[in-house]
């Protein structure tokens, strides 16, 4: 994060005096104030002050400040707690919520998870362990890997949809085909018929970040591949089934030319449109993006339909976390906190869950019908969501390497992303890369986060 800006009026100075006011470091006219701070879209703005609000009100007699902060929240939040001035309560970037919990600046909630029954229902991924019954926080909301489509791209081209249910997954292969279908240059040729011109595309068939883990984790572990060894110690992306994997991402590109490569996408300096304009204007007529992009899709009316991803053997999509989110130590009221933290990501009270921004933690919004339906019976989830997330994700979702490996910012950062950027630029067999970068990750990796059974 940059450090521009970080001490202007409004901005970190505004923050450490509510912080100090609201939270940890003093009292103001409520008997019991806390200060919540998070981040978010402006809608995801105005949800959170709504549930806020909704808190208040079941609680008299605590004040819930809210701390919106969209801009730099590492760096802001980094110096509240070197300042000693922390909120009571909020988001927290992951790799920094590990570190922070090591400090000892948050909360262990292990002990309340009786009081609290919901947050002891959360799906297994959710929970953020620090060490034997250390339990620093949980994940503010499920999200899955999906293959989204434009309706009338799939139409056009005479194709049947990527299938909703993980048994009917595609293969890597039929994913090709369907992708040379779907890519069109303006003159209306295929990349497998004479004159295709692939520097004048006018629609992509398939589009999947190869520098965003969570778009290819799933395909890794598809494939029989994993990132590490049991231990955690080991690096395993040199293996001939990682390889395979990432060369196939690659040859979307430069092989089988149904793919965007680098910058073909932007509509301006590095910035690429969302995968509902990419859909919406046909630029691209599949994209491997998260279940996130439901609430942008409903709200620019995309013609869309949601597929599960393509498989290699066992068919897996990546559970990715949003963000922690925690109680920070030093508050001086702790159960309140507490009792807010597992009330601020209760569907029942937070309606980014049925408006398509977020997935619920607890285990019976994926099993028990009534529950389901209180938050996917609506105009904004289509037909298919049931089987191509809410099963999707119950039964196929492995969790996200950034809630599992240590040091997994300093890794990405480093070594990582550099090579997942060449193997993007084609300079190079994704092999050669691999083989190149798996020692490095070796020699950084410190093993896999706690976990144990609730």
């Amino acid at each position: 994060m940059k450090r521009r800006d970080l001490f202007r009026m409004g901005g970190l100075a505004a923050l450490g005096a509510a912080a100090a006011a609201c939270g940890s470091g003093g009292e103001t006219k409520a008997a019991r104030q806390l200060q919540f701070m998070y981040w978010g879209s402006t809608f995801e703005k105005t949800a959170v002050e709504k549930m806020l609000q909704a808190f208040e009100q079941q609680k008299p007699g605590i004040d819930v400040k809210p701390l919106f902060t969209p801009d730099e929240y590492d760096v802001k939040l980094n110096t509240l707690v070197a300042g000693g001035r922390m909120p009571d309560l909020g988001y927290v970037p992951m790799s920094m919520s590990f570190r922070l919990a090591e400090q000892g600046k948050l909360v262990n909630l292990f002990p309340y998870l009786k009081k609290y029954p919901q947050l002891a229902g959360y799906l297994p991924d959710a929970y953020l362990w620090y060490g034997p019954d250390k339990l620093h926080g949980v994940s503010t909301a499920n999200e899955i890997e999906l293959l989204w489509y434009s309706k009338a791209a799939i139409a056009e081209a005479g194709i049947t949809p990527p299938p909703a249910v993980a048994a009917s997954a595609w293969s890597w292969d039929q994913l090709v085909e369907n992708a040379y279908k779907l890519t069109i240059d303006q003159n209306g040729r295929h990349p497998d018929e004479s004159g295709f011109d692939p520097k004048q595309v006018r629609q992509f068939g398939i589009s999947i970040s190869v520098t965003y883990a969570a778009a290819w984790y799933g395909f890794l572990r598809s494939n029989g591949a994993d990132f590490a060894d049991e231990a955690g110690r080991k690096c395993l992306l040199d293996s001939p089934e990682a390889i395979r994997v990432f060369q196939n991402l690659q040859d979307l590109v430069y092989k089988h030319r149904v793919a965007p490569g680098p910058g073909q996408l932007a509509a301006t300096g590095d910035d690429v449109p969302g995968t509902n304009i990419l859909l919406k204007t046909k630029r691209v007529a599949m994209v491997v993006d998260g279940h996130w992009a439901l609430l942008d899709m409903n709200a620019s009316k995309v013609d869309y339909g949601i597929g599960v991803l393509p498989k290699y053997g066992e068919p897996f999509t990546t559970s990715q976390v949003a963000g922690a989110s925690s109680v920070f130590a030093g508050t001086k009221h702790v159960e309140e906190a507490v009792e807010l933290f597992a009330f601020h990501i209760d569907p029942r009270h937070v309606d980014l869950y049925e408006q398509g921004l977020w997935m619920p933690q607890e285990k019976k919004y994926y099993e028990d019908q009534a529950a389901i339906d209180s938050w996917t019976k609506n105009d904004g989830h289509p037909p298919e969501f049931r089987t191509a997330v809410v099963d999707y994700a119950r039964e196929h979702g492995v969790p996200d390497l950034r809630n599992r490996v240590k040091n997994l910012s300093a890794i990405s950062s480093d070594v990582l992303t550099p090579a997942l950027q060449e193997i993007e630029s084609g300079k190079q067999p994704a092999a050669a890369i691999l083989k190149a970068v798996t020692p490095k990750i070796t020699g950084m990796l410190q093993g896999w986060h706690h976990t144990q059974e609730m």
